[in-house]
């Protein structure tokens, strides 16, 4: 899928839309249908998006558990995650593995794997998702795994989460900026050359570095001139107005880019009040479901990059980041369904 295919979806996508309001446009006069309908993520069934499901994901399992166990309420609400598309981000030491279970997932169901690409040297500055590869070979390594299983298939790869916006904000020591620079850049090339691979650099949300200007020049030294784009709100709970706000502006600095949006889990905003609003935050809910009906013609798509009910890290009594929490999870369905 390149940056045009997944724009085509977008259009294609947009099409009943289109006729819906121009069979009704010599009626009553009422608005045309919105394309972002279920924006409050009970809204869009599984079947309204291009991209693939994961039939045994860590929500999908879970469902399995509670209805086993008689908790068929939970299990019907966990449905929500379970039965719509998430993002697989392979392990780092063998990512082949996970990467052709999803590509060849979805080709076998006519989708699109959405693929994120973690491993970077000296990830998240050693806080809740430290790690990455030991060293630029190691992460080199890590890239030619990954691209290779990719192949020919169809796949959208976010690359590197919090990445930039790190190099930006200073949290990342600048002894290693210039490195980074040049294995995201080596990155972007590497999977832009990919026949049917939509690559997006992730670019942070409006609360991080609130002046989009600011990732210009950053996202330019990582190779953001041969990418389809970039990433929002990954993991984050900004509004998708606010991000789409953001994504403009970011979008025209750099001359007309793209880009996506995460809205796995941001259906009721952002937390309010204290500094780590961004971990595990409760009173929250999923957000508009994945689909390329976006309405918005910079906005590729909505994707849940971040795995509802996988955990940010070890704050408010969660497990360590990534790990899967049940409640959690089914707490964001709830907001969802209310």
């Amino acid at each position: 899928m390149s940056g045009r295919r997944i724009r085509a979806l977008t259009a294609l996508a947009a099409l009943p839309v289109l006729a819906a309001a121009l069979s009704c446009s010599a009626g009553s006069g009422a608005d045309a249908p919105s394309a972002r309908a279920g924006s409050d993520g009970a809204g869009a069934g599984p079947g309204a998006s291009p991209f693939w499901v994961d039939p045994a994901s860590p929500a999908a399992r879970q469902v399995q558990t509670w209805e086993a166990a008689g908790r068929e309420e939970d299990a019907d609400l966990l449905r929500l995650i379970s039965e719509r598309p998430t993002a697989v981000w392979p392990t780092a030491d063998a990512p082949a593995d996970d990467v052709r279970r999803a590509v060849e997932g979805a080709e076998a169901t006519d989708t699109t794997a959405v693929l994120v690409a973690y491993n970077i040297p000296h990830r998240d500055c050693g806080q809740y998702s430290r790690g990455g590869a030991a060293d630029a070979g190691a992460y080199r390594a890590y890239l030619a795994e990954f691209a290779r299983a990719v192949g020919d298939h169809e796949a959208v790869v976010v690359l590197e989460p919090d990445a930039v916006p790190h190099l930006v904000d200073g949290c990342t020591p600048a002894v290693h900026h210039d490195e980074r620079y040049t294995l995201l850049a080596e990155a972007v090339e590497r999977f832009a050359a990919l026949p049917r691979t939509t690559v997006y650099l992730d670019a942070g949300n409006p609360s991080w570095i609130t002046d989009p200007r600011r990732l210009v020049r950053p996202l330019e030294r990582s190779g953001i001139a041969a990418a389809d784009g970039f990433a929002l709100n990954v993991s984050n709970f900004q509004t998708d107005a606010d991000v789409t706000a953001y994504g403009r502006r970011l979008s025209a600095a750099l001359g007309g880019k793209h880009f996506v949006i995460d809205s796995s889990r941001n259906g009721n905003g952002p937390l309010d009040g204290r500094a780590d609003v961004w971990c595990n935050p409760p009173g929250r809910a999923l957000g508009t479901p994945p689909t390329t009906e976006t309405g918005e013609p910079l906005l590729d798509a909505y994707l849940w990059i971040k795995r509802p009910g996988e955990s940010d890290g070890e704050c408010r009594g969660g497990p360590p980041a990534g790990r899967w929490w049940a409640e959690y999870a089914l707490g964001l369905a709830r907001g969802a369904a209310r």
